[in-house]
């Protein structure tokens, strides 16, 4: 059995009454809405309260472009500044301002500078990745009909269409590159159509061919999408021409597919459709789950979840006269396929975002001059949180958890830490933030997996290695992580929220308990 601490246990029994009271309470009242300007403090949280509005962004945003979008609207009500890469930045930044930018349209960087702010202080910052497993339509989506089936050219993304994939809803939704034909300038739209279009079907077992995870993922696993049975009758004829004109990209995509999309963006002309970055994803609502409605089930918690959480977290952040540090979360893409992509956390998107902050505050500020030292100062008073989701202690497979590392659901966030180095948590940042922990009135779990297993990976090594910041790994524990559909704790949303606002909020006081 597990042990744990009497602090532990006091916090599991309280949150256990929120699960049957609280929660059943905050579920129960539509329209109820969580306002900014409410919370002041971290331990004003309640996590019952961000369930709902987890549950609406998980249904609502299934793809990492729907997502920032998401995040670009909340920021921009928010009050914060977007700072377009391609221009000069120079000016532009002050002490008390709030700024974000993006890049690829598929990660965001946001942050707040703190009132009292002066170059070369620090940043507490947050970073995860929003993108998820999934299923990418390959540029040329058109696959011949088979027995009457229309079927869709996918590839996998970080080893998806895997058997759980197989018999689910399944819809399609991305990005879409478009010329208008009046001015010829291109733009990128947002599209998702919100009914099932797609199922990959599997095959019943007294047919001999195992369907558990041995199938070829280029010709056993592929969506249909539709039916055309024109070979055999000619009065049951569903085929259509190529859209777009010869050359076209529609043309090499579905005509139907490509008609849902243009009708979706109220496109005529479908020539004007220079490209699409669509994705097939689990079209089944995020749902509260269990006897009292303790779990969410969800498509893409890994990791929509601690990113949401550290995002609501900074939105919700104190703005105090006298906080001299940046407050800062970054989303990055790519994470599930070793973040090597320039939106990734392993090419400069972070460090840059940084170095052009700071280098505009300090050249507005008197006394300083931008340089190597001071960003390296700035990097030496910062800390970084780096947050992923984490493995749940599982009930059926009990031989993996290993005693007093293994957390639980709807308790708080888990500290990760690795002797191989995949995680960056040490025993100076794990006493940092079990400092946090304590002002901030959350429980910190601990993760670490056995000798007879292998971690997964995470940001932080390569940022906190690329920035030289200190730096530790936080995760909100899920259950079936890399599934189509996973299980979290119906409070974990909002007691990951209620941590991330404390660490933004208490990382300077902290700070200054080390350094005098």
């Amino acid at each position: 059995m597990t042990r744990h601490t009497p602090h532990f246990m006091r916090a599991h029994s309280s949150n256990l009454s929120l699960r049957s009271l609280a929660l059943e309470q905050s579920l129960a009242s539509s329209s109820r809405s969580v306002n900014i300007n409410n919370i002041v403090d971290a331990k004003d949280v309640k996590p019952e309260d961000f369930t709902k509005p987890y549950l609406k962004f998980m249904t609502e945003n299934p793809t990492v472009f729907h997502a920032v979008g998401y995040f670009k609207e909340k920021l921009a009500k928010a009050g914060y500044t977007e700072l377009p890469s391609r221009e000069n930045w120079a000016g532009k930044l002050s002490p008390g301002g709030k700024y974000y930018v993006t890049r690829n349209g598929s990660s965001v960087i946001a942050f707040a500078v703190g009132k009292a702010y002066k170059p070369g202080n620090g940043v507490a910052m947050i970073a995860g990745h929003i993108d998820a497993l999934t299923a990418r339509l390959k540029p040329v989506s058109t696959k011949p009909s088979a027995n009457g089936y229309i079927q869709l050219g996918v590839a996998q993304y970080a080893s998806s269409l895997n058997e759980t994939w197989w018999d689910r809803d399944l819809s399609v939704g991305g990005r879409v590159i478009v010329r208008d034909p009046e001015t010829g300038k291109t733009s990128v739209k947002l599209a998702k159509l919100d009914w099932p279009i797609a199922r990959i079907p599997t095959l019943a077992p007294h047919f001999g061919i195992g369907m558990m995870g041995r199938n070829n993922a280029e010709t056993e696993a592929v969506p249909i999408i539709g039916l055309d049975n024109s070979d055999i009758s000619s009065s049951s004829s569903t085929t259509e021409a190529p859209l777009g004109g010869a050359g076209s990209f529609a043309a090499t995509q579905p005509p139907k597919l490509v008609k849902l999309i243009a009708g979706e963006l109220g496109i005529k002309d479908y020539s004007t459709i220079l490209n699409w970055e669509l994705e097939l994803y689990d079209s089944q609502p995020a749902t509260v789950g269990g006897l009292d409605k303790e779990f969410i089930f969800a498509g893409r918690i890994d990791d929509k979840l601690c990113s949401w959480a550290a995002f609501m977290a900074l939105l919700h952040a104190k703005s105090d006269d006298d906080e001299g540090t940046i407050k800062l979360v970054a989303l990055f893409d790519d994470e599930e396929i070793g973040s090597l992509l320039r939106q990734g956390a392993r090419g400069n998107f972070l460090p840059i975002t940084l170095e052009r902050a700071v280098e505009s505050l300090a050249n507005s500020a008197s006394g300083y001059t931008f340089g190597p030292g001071l960003i390296g100062q700035t990097f030496a008073n910062s800390f970084l949180v780096s947050s992923d989701v984490t493995h749940a202690a599982h009930p059926n497979f009990t031989q993996t958890n290993l005693a007093g590392h293994s957390p639980r659901l709807n308790v708080g966030v888990a500290l990760c830490v690795d002797a191989s180095a995949h995680m960056t948590t040490d025993s100076v940042s794990m006493a940092i933030l079990d400092r946090i922990a304590q002002l901030s009135g959350t429980v910190n779990q601990r993760h670490m997996i056995r000798n007879d297993s292998r971690s997964g990976g995470t940001v932080g090594p390569m940022l906190s290695s690329a920035m030289g910041v200190k730096a530790a790994d936080v995760g909100i524990p899920q259950l079936s992580m890399h599934s189509i559909r996973a299980t979290t704790g119906s409070l974990d949303p909002g007691l990951g929220l209620k941590f991330y606002k404390g660490f933004l909020d208490n990382w300077e006081k902290v700070d200054r308990e080390w350094h005098a």
